[in-house]
């Protein structure tokens, strides 16, 4: 009779333990997918840590699609999240564009608009209840203005903390991208053999690989000035907005580079919602700002 008890009971621990693992699973890690009822479990699940995922809308040489960027960090976001939880925030392409305003399908908006969006985003993740807002970016042109904008927060005393997931590479990364890789590596940036590779992993449906060699990617070095930065240099070198070899793709390629990034994503977040010394030092440095 009690090797039953306890057998019953030890029955009843396992469902209901497996019970609330499946619950916690079945919670959305998507902003847009939460209901109300969800957000104070998906605020403790995710430490108060939201994912602000940046991509752009623009031309991907003639073979790859215009939202390449968004579907990227769109599928980086989906995929680490379910090893490490977190909230992202819905789609977001209004970064700095303006090299490519001669392409098709390049939306780009004004400098102040952009400014602003991604200002008064955050500032509403924050008001949401995060207080850590992880940026994971896939357009090359971002970069700059991001960096600058994360510094700028300590422009004033706000209640939360801005991350740059910025993804670095190992000896046995490298080495394998070196094994894999076609192309010339110096030139192979956007729509090229790398990107293409990993839209051809994330969504072969919607490239075009037979097109991948009708416009040329090479660098046409058109600009030359020793020691100086100017914004028409991207048009200078890369008229057609492509730059690579996007026909030498493979989904070999695509699935090491997006794997790759998926597992440095995981291990980030992880790192991010364990932190407890960012926001205690920020509001030590406001607190020594002089006013």
């Amino acid at each position: 009779m009690r090797n039953r008890f306890f057998l019953l009971l030890g029955t009843l621990f396992l469902l209901l333990n497996g019970n609330s693992v499946t619950a916690q699973n079945s919670l959305p890690s998507r902003w847009d997918e939460l209901t109300a009822s969800d957000w104070p479990r998906a605020i403790e699940q995710s430490a108060r840590t939201c994912i602000l995922p940046i991509g752009i809308l623009e031309k991907h040489g003639p073979h790859v699609p215009i939202g390449s960027d968004l579907i990227k960090v769109r599928e980086w976001a989906a995929r680490a999240t379910k090893k490490e939880y977190a909230v992202v925030f819905p789609d977001y392409f209004y970064g700095q564009i303006n090299e490519a305003r001669h392409q098709p399908g390049t939306f780009a908006l004004p400098e102040r608009v952009v400014w602003d969006m991604i200002e008064a985003s955050c500032d509403e993740i924050a008001r949401n209840g995060f207080n850590k807002i992880v940026i994971i970016n896939g357009h090359g042109g971002n970069p700059d203005f991001l960096r600058y904008f994360i510094q700028t927060r300590l422009e004033k005393r706000r209640n939360y903390a801005v991350f740059f997931f910025q993804p670095s590479s190992d000896s046995t990364f490298s080495a394998r991208m070196a094994q894999l890789h076609q192309s010339d590596p110096k030139n192979d940036a956007h729509a090229g053999e790398r990107e293409t590779s990993e839209l051809l992993y994330l969504r072969p449906d919607l490239v075009k690989m037979d097109s991948a060699a009708n416009e040329s990617g090479a660098n046409q070095k058109r600009l030359s000035i020793p020691d100086m930065y100017t914004a028409i240099w991207w048009y200078a070198n890369y008229p057609n907005h492509y730059a690579g070899e996007g026909a030498k793709a493979t989904r070999q390629l695509g699935e090491l580079v997006t794997e790759h990034t998926i597992t440095s994503l995981a291990r980030a977040l992880k790192a991010v919602k364990a932190d407890t010394q960012t926001l205690k030092l920020q509001e030590e440095y406001f607190d020594r700002v002089k006013k």
